[in-house]
C-alpha cells in the first residue's frame, strides 16, 4: 500500500492495466493464475504470459481469452460505466475481507481463490466499508416472514455500525439491502456479472441506491453477462466479506447454502434463522443448525454477540434498541416493572407487587419521579408516559 502512494501516476496506471488484463483473461476463481500473480506481481505476470512462458496450469486457464483482451478498452469501459477498478496494490483494496481466500487457495481449497481485481460502482472506500461487515443471504423466492426478518436484520446491523453484504437478488438479498438503506447505513452488493449490468433488472433502482450509500462490486469485467455458475463463484466473496454469514431462509439445496458452506470452510461463523417446520424455505436453515454447522439466531442482538470480540459479549451496542430503563439498577427496574401494571398505586401496593421492602420502595419512588420514570397523582403512583 505504501508503495502505491510512492508510485508515479504512470506506474499506477500500468498496474491497473495489468490487473484489468489478468482479471479478464481467465474465468474466476482461476486458482493457478491467482497464485502465479501473487508470486510474480501483476506487471511481471503479464510480461511472462505475453511471451507464452507461463506455467502449463496457468496457460490452460487463460488459453481461450488472453489473445482477445484489451486492457485499455476495459478501463475505458469501466470509466464509461461510472465505475472504477480497485487493485490489491492500492489502499482501497479490502485486504482484510479477501485475504483468507488466498490462504484457502494455498492450503488446497482452489475454488475459493482470491480475486485478481474488483470493479466497483460507488465512491465509498471499499476497504473501509468492508472493515466491519456481516453477510445476509437467503432464498430468492422468500416468504413474507423471511423478507421481514431480513429487512429487520439489515436495519439493525446498519444501526449498529455494520455494513450489510449481500448479492442484490430478489427475496432475502434485496430485503437485507433495503433494511440497511432505510437505516441510513452502508451496504455492499456483490454481482455475478459486470457492474455495468443491473441484475436482476427489477433491482436497478436498488442497485443505484446501494452504490450511493455503499458499493456495487464484481470481479467480472464490464459487459460480462450473468451465468448460473458465476453466482456460485460470486458467493465466495460474500462469504469472505462478512465477519459472519446469516442465512435467513434456504431450501435443501440453494445458493445461500453454498455461501454458508464457503463461510464455514473459511472459518467464518454461520448463523441461521429458524422458520416453520413445514416451510421448504427453512429446510436448509434447520439442517445447518441440526448438523452443527450454524448457530441459531432470532435477533440482531444475537448476531452482534456472535461477531463481537471473543470474551466481550455485547461489546457492540445496538443503536435504537436500547431501552430508557437500561440505566436503572436492577431493584429500581423491578419497581418500575410493577408500575407498568398498576395505576394510582400506593407504596404499600407496589411493595407487595414487587416484593421489595416498603422502606426501599418509598426511597426509590422519588428517584424514579426525578428521573422521569414515575409520576405521583392524587390517586397514587403511576408510570410516566
Amino acid at each position: 500500500m505504501e508503495n502505491w502512494v510512492r508510485m508515479s501516476e504512470k506506474g499506477r496506471h500500468a498496474v491497473r492495466l495489468a490487473r484489468a488484463f489478468l482479471a479478464a483473461i481467465a474465468e474466476p476463481p482461476a486458482p493457478a493464475l491467482a497464485g502465479f500473480v501473487a508470486r510474480r506481481g501483476a506487471c511481471r505476470a503479464v510480461e511472462v504470459i505475453r511471451r507464452g512462458k507461463a506455467p502449463p496450469d496457468v496457460l490452460a486457464e487463460i488459453e481461450a481469452r488472453y489473445q482477445h483482451v484489451s486492457a485499455e478498452q476495459l478501463l475505458e469501459a469501466t470509466e464509461a460505466a461510472g465505475a472504477r477498478l480497485v487493485v490489491p496494490e492500492e489502499p482501497d483494496w479490502p485486504g482484510g475481507a479477501v485475504e483468507n481466500l488466498s490462504g484457502a487457495r494455498e492450503v488446497g481449497l482452489p475454488e475459493v481463490a482470491e480475486p485478481i481485481a474488483l470493479w466497483v460502482r460507488g465512491r465509498a472506500d471499499l476497504a473501509a466499508v468492508l472493515d466491519q461487515a456481516v453477510s445476509v443471504v437467503g432464498a430468492r423466492a422468500a416468504s413474507g416472514y423471511g423478507e421481514h426478518v431480513a429487512a429487520e436484520f439489515g436495519h439493525g446491523l446498519a444501526n449498529a455500525g455494520f455494513t450489510v453484504v449481500s448479492g442484490a437478488a430478489y427475496g432475502i438479498d434485496g430485503a437485507a439491502h433495503r433494511g440497511a438503506l432505510a437505516a441510513g447505513g452502508r451496504t455492499v452488493a456483490f454481482l455475478a456479472c459486470g457492474v455495468d449490468i443491473d441484475y436482476p433488472a427489477g433491482h436497478s433502482r436498488l442497485l443505484r441506491a446501494v452504490a450511493e450509500q455503499g458499493s456495487v462490486v464484481s470481479e467480472y469485467p464490464p459487459g460480462t453477462a450473468p451465468r448460473k455458475h458465476r453466482f456460485l463463484v460470486r458467493n465466495r466473496l460474500i462469504a469472505a466479506a462478512g465477519r459472519a454469514t446469516v442465512v435467513v431462509e434456504a431450501g435443501a439445496r440453494s445458493g445461500a447454502g453454498n455461501t454458508a458452506n464457503t463461510a464455514d470452510a473459511l472459518g467464518r461463523p454461520v448463523l441461521a434463522v429458524p422458520g416453520p417446520v413445514t416451510a421448504k424455505n427453512s429446510v436448509g436453515c434447520h439442517g445447518m443448525v441440526r448438523s452443527g454447522q450454524a448457530v441459531l439466531v432470532t435477533s440482531v442482538e444475537q448476531v452482534l454477540e456472535a461477531v463481537s470480540p471473543l470474551g466481550v459479549p455485547g461489546s457492540v451496542e445496538v443503536v435504537g434498541t436500547r431501552r430508557r430503563t437500561d440505566g436503572l439498577h436492577p431493584r429500581a427496574q423491578r419497581l418500575h416493572d410493577s408500575l407498568r401494571g398498576m395505576a394510582g398505586a400506593s407504596a404499600d401496593d407496589l411493595a407487595r407487587d414487587c416484593g421489595l421492602p416498603l422502606g426501599e420502595v418509598r426511597a426509590l419512588l422519588p428517584e424514579l419521579e426525578l428521573s422521569g420514570f414515575a409520576v405521583r397523582t392524587d390517586r397514587g403512583w403511576s408510570i410516566a408516559r
